[in-house]
């Protein structure tokens, strides 16, 4: 057994220190520095390699040994997809806006007449048939109404053709009402050859 002094494990330590400090300055001057290449993708590049497929085996119960002979062969085992593969998006076709057609605006809806009304119409055009001829005398209050070739001599209340009823009788006029719509019309005096003077009254 080799005994060795209290100076000599001291040169001993110093000499493995400085052994150790050469070994470690050499290694950080031959080390290799980081290597870096530029990437070949810009910003919201979408990738265009394919998703990884699971393995195509002939039965459930595939022989390990073909399974890790695939797994060898993948370019990238156990990657979704190669993020070093990046492609620009498609740009998105613009939509554009199809005019819209201005349709007209709808005409407004036909009044629907009531039967009352209807009635009233039909009367009023029946009355304005009738012509006022004249008095009987200067100082009879008898007068002729004539109506489709008819001649009707009546004074002041009187009826004609049932519903027809003179309401009022003046010089040159004469007011006849329908009783069942209670329509009036003013004859005027014409002698039957003014259609347009008679006036039909509310």
């Amino acid at each position: 057994m080799i005994t060795l002094t209290q100076e000599q494990e001291k040169k001993l330590l110093a000499g493995l220190v400085a052994a150790l400090v050469i070994l470690i300055v050499y290694r950080f001057q031959t080390a290799e520095k980081p290597r870096t290449a530029p990437l070949t993708y810009s910003r919201g590049a979408v990738a265009t390699s394919p998703v990884r497929t699971g393995l195509q085996t002939p039965a459930a119960a595939a022989d390990p040994l073909q399974v890790f002979l695939v797994r060898r062969k993948e370019q990238y085992p156990g990657v979704v997809r190669d993020i070093f593969r990046m492609e620009n998006p498609a740009p998105k076709a613009k939509v554009k806006p199809v005019p819209v057609a201005v349709l007209p605006p709808p005409p407004p809806p036909v009044p629907v007449k009531t039967p009352e009304e209807l009635a009233a119409e039909a009367s009023r055009a029946d009355l304005s048939k009738f012509r006022f001829l004249g008095y009987l005398t200067d100082k009879d209050s008898k007068l002729f109404l004539s109506k489709d070739g008819e001649l009707y001599i009546v004074q002041s209340g009187d009826t004609v053709l049932k519903n027809y009823r003179v309401k009022e009788a003046g010089k040159d006029y004469v007011v006849l009402m329908d009783s069942a719509t209670r329509v009036e019309v003013r004859v005027e005096l014409s002698g039957g050859s003014d259609p347009a003077s008679q006036k039909p009254r509310q």
